[in-house]
């Protein structure tokens, strides 16, 4: 399966007053996070929570901001989640995916809402 990329706004729900920014990111269920590159945290003026250590695909280590809040919505989804700043496009990683019941379809090679909660998403709490 080739590299899986899915439309999707990004807000900062702190400036309401700041639009949203559509951005295609790239959907990686192996990585756990939402990345976010600078001059994205940039335009939605987002404030430096903490830094954190991340290990990257070719074993390197270093530290990188920790911003947020961000909403993310995809479809008739959304999420509130911090983001790592790092790298030149956004990933889209499986925590905010969980939180927001989406699932990547092997067949269409897409992010969908999860067919069996087509209405809102559903959440494993026991």
């Amino acid at each position: 399966m080739g590299y899986v990329h899915a439309e999707i706004q990004l807000k900062n729900p702190r400036l309401a007053e700041l639009k949203a920014l559509n951005v295609t990111a790239m959907v990686d269920t192996g990585a756990l996070m939402l990345c976010i590159p600078e001059h994205i945290s940039t335009q939605l003026n987002l404030k430096e929570n903490s830094k954190r250590e991340v290990t990257t695909a070719d074993g390197r280590t270093q530290m990188v901001s920790y911003v947020g809040p961000l909403e993310v919505i995809f479809e008739n989804r959304s999420c509130f989640v911090g983001a790592l700043v790092i790298g030149d496009e956004v990933l889209l990683g499986a925590v905010p995916m969980e939180d927001m019941d989406l699932i990547v379809s092997p067949a269409h090679q897409k992010l969908v809402v999860n067919p069996e909660s087509p209405n809102f998403p559903h959440a494993l709490v026991k």
